[in-house]
């Protein structure tokens, strides 16, 4: 070899090695999340999913956020001040932020947004969570002042929930009703791409408004994978790297990858069976105290969830604001049976058990509760729903005399954080369907009263008692049957930092990166 030739070979070994270099110190960070089943909107305001609105995190944004930990912190509000009679809150919000359209976000986009959501003739899925709002003001760009109907003391919470991201106010007159295909916000992720039933995909954002905390990864994709033995495949190969929930059969299969972490942490998802408390047997508390004490808490947990759920303590979950801790209701079939007797049921009855979902965990949980009530002579059948006859089974009946459900097994994350979405949705006597998820058809008039009362109060320590008397009270009348408070299992490739699964059972991942 000349030495012409060794300059020119050393020559292209250098360059060959740079762009290698630079191909490593350049290479695009893709994430995927696998997730259990598709989400059915990309319009915040206009889902009751879990799910789809914890996706929509990575483009949208609220005046506060809740994070990891379910704590309120200001976002594009950079704080309020609220009047002394609790009614009027006043709202300053953070400059320079633009929308990814390159609109302004201000005191109008914010109006504009929750103006959409109280106009009664879009009909949308929120309206409930923003109806306490009598008037919206905006006293300049960067002010907004709302003066509500009456007090409640849950605004903050509500405002924090990822029901009131903000949308691109240009973005809403543009598209319409078809802003859920097309979601414009002021998140430090944009939206990319959604393919029905497989795909949601995410791109950084360049613009986004806080430097100090841009995205990190180049797109983020969440891909449906329903199937339990395949979701923990994708972990496996690396296709996905990170899903939640994980199927509780493949734990130890998972467990046995020294590439995965399995993250395990406490919830606020409470499943409870609820009672149609209008019609017999049902309409005896007896009936429903002996159903408590005829099934085994502790057995069902590890049935159908291999040891990661706790006997419900209480009808709200011990890390929701003003939770009242209860002692959980003892397995006792000696005492069911004689509560049965009491109430004219000596050899028990017949029965339906719907379960609101159709998963493994779910169907084995219905079984298992089946066979339990079987010893105390309840015979009833079961039959886990697609969402689709949720909806129209027990969901949009209008009138309570038509209602068919009578013992429904069922799960709620109150996502708020604060007693009162824990409480109101599923109990209150106004809270009936298709209003709310008052499932029991349960009313009494002393807890309505008391959770009215709660929110109009803001004294902490009269709240506290006001929830107390209502959370003791419902207990007592057994309008459900408490089960458990499941923990959340997720795992996660040791690559990935930064996503979180909240203890609401929605995502946290501002800042998710794949480390080298």
């Amino acid at each position: 070899m000349t030495i012409t030739s060794f300059k020119k070979s050393l020559l292209a070994s250098a360059l060959m090695a740079g762009m290698a270099f630079a191909s490593n110190a350049y290479a695009a960070k893709d994430a995927v999340v696998a997730i259990p089943y598709s989400i059915d909107s990309l319009d915040p305001y206009n889902t009751n999913s879990t799910l789809s609105q914890a996706i929509g995190k990575g483009w949208y944004e609220g005046l506060f956020e809740f994070n990891k930990d379910l704590e309120i912190k200001p976002l594009l509000a950079t704080g309020y001040e609220v009047s002394p009679d609790g009614l009027v809150y006043t709202f300053k919000l953070r400059e320079g932020v633009k929308f990814q359209d390159g609109t302004d976000f201000n005191a109008e986009a914010v109006k504009f947004n929750f103006d959409r959501v109280l106009d009664k003739n879009n009909a949308l899925a929120r309206f409930n969570q923003f109806k306490a709002i009598k008037t919206i003001e905006v006293v300049d760009p960067l002010t907004l002042k709302i003066t509500l109907n009456e007090p409640f003391s849950a605004f903050i919470n509500n405002l924090a929930h990822p029901s009131a991201m903000i949308i691109s106010p240009e973005a809403l007159k543009k598209y319409g009703k078809d802003i859920n295909l097309h979601p414009v916000g002021t998140g430090r992720y944009q939206f990319a791409e959604w393919n029905p039933g497989q795909t949601v995909t995410m791109k950084k954002f360049d613009g986004y408004w806080n430097k100090d905390e841009p995205a990190k990864l180049d797109s983020l994709t969440f891909r449906v994978v329903s199937d339990n033995n395949t979701r923990a495949a994708v972990m496996q190969t690396g296709e996905a790297q990170f899903t939640y929930p994980v199927p509780f059969e493949q734990v130890d299969v998972l467990k046995k990858d020294d590439k995965i972490e399995l993250v395990v942490e406490p919830s606020i998802i409470l499943r409870y069976i609820s009672m149609n408390t209008l019609v017999k047997p049902f309409d005896n508390p007896k009936v429903r105290q002996a159903i408590n004490y005829a099934i085994n808490k502790e057995a069902l947990n590890k049935v159908a969830f291999n040891g990661y759920a706790d006997a419900a303590a209480g009808v709200v979950p011990e890390k929701v604001e003003y939770s009242y801790k209860i002692e959980p209701w003892k397995y006792d079939v000696a005492k069911a049976k004689e509560l049965l007797k009491e109430a004219g049921y000596p050899n028990g009855f017949e029965s339906t058990l719907w379960s609101a979902y159709n998963d493994g965990t779910s169907v084995k949980a219905i079984q298992f509760i089946q066979q339990q009530l079987r010893q105390v002579g309840i015979k009833v059948s079961v039959e886990a729903l697609e969402a689709g006859q949720r909806v129209q089974r027990v969901q949009s009946v209008k009138d309570p005399k038509d209602a068919q459900v009578r013992m429904y097994y069922a799960g709620w994350s109150a996502s708020t954080g604060e007693a009162n979405w824990a409480l109101s949705p599923l109990l209150a006597g106004d809270a009936w369907p298709p209003t709310f998820n008052n499932t029991a058809y349960y009313k009494n008039d002393k807890v309505d009263q008391d959770l009215a009362a709660a929110l109009k109060t803001t004294d902490k320590a009269e709240k506290a008692k006001l929830y107390a008397d209502a959370q003791q009270q419902i207990w007592a009348d057994a309008p459900w049957a408490f089960l458990n408070v499941s923990k959340t299992v997720a795992a996660r490739n040791k690559k990935l930092e930064g996503f979180y699964v909240m203890p609401d059972g929605s995502y946290y991942f501002k800042n998710v990166e794949l480390k080298d």
